[in-house]
């Protein structure tokens, strides 16, 4: 009997998780130990960019972004890369691109974190220059150094 993968929609978001003082809150991957912003995949086509945000958020850290003391902004912007060899493989074989939509999470200060330990291992709040050098993705780094102008936008 042939089981079909499911492999994962190459439509993904990236969180930037802040406080008004501009504190970025990064996590450690488990699986490669770099440091990033809250990120993932659609579940399926039908999820929304707003949607998919929200569950990583609360997936990864435990925040709930619908809080009322929080607000979330779609920056309108997409990054659109190539998926990195290694996990080529969660993907159909056809796909070798991803869209990444990026989105701002304004708390109202830094906060504890709840981690999702098979995703993981560690959470720190910095200054966002200082979170900015800790990422390893460029594309990552390049968002939250934009931080300051949607913070300007950003009415909670």
């Amino acid at each position: 009997m042939v089981t079909e993968m499911n492999y994962k929609i190459p439509e993904s978001v990236l969180v930037v998780i802040h406080t008004p003082k501009r504190e970025v809150l990064l996590i450690r991957r488990a699986d490669a130990g770099t440091w990033q912003s809250v990120t993932g995949s659609k579940d399926h086509s039908a999820e929304s960019w707003s949607e998919t945000a929200m569950r990583e958020v609360r997936e990864e850290t435990g925040i709930d972004a619908s809080h009322p003391q929080c607000h979330l902004q779609d920056w309108q912007l997409e990054n659109v890369y190539d998926i990195y060899p290694a996990w080529r493989w969660r993907y159909h074989p056809d796909v070798s691109r991803n869209t990444e939509r990026l989105f701002g999470l304004m708390v109202p200060a830094k906060m504890p974190i709840t981690l999702s330990p098979t995703e993981h291992t560690e959470w720190q709040w910095l200054d966002w220059h200082e979170a900015a050098d800790q990422c390893f993705s460029p594309s990552n780094a390049e968002a939250i150094l934009m931080l300051p102008r949607f913070l300007r936008s950003c009415v909670p």
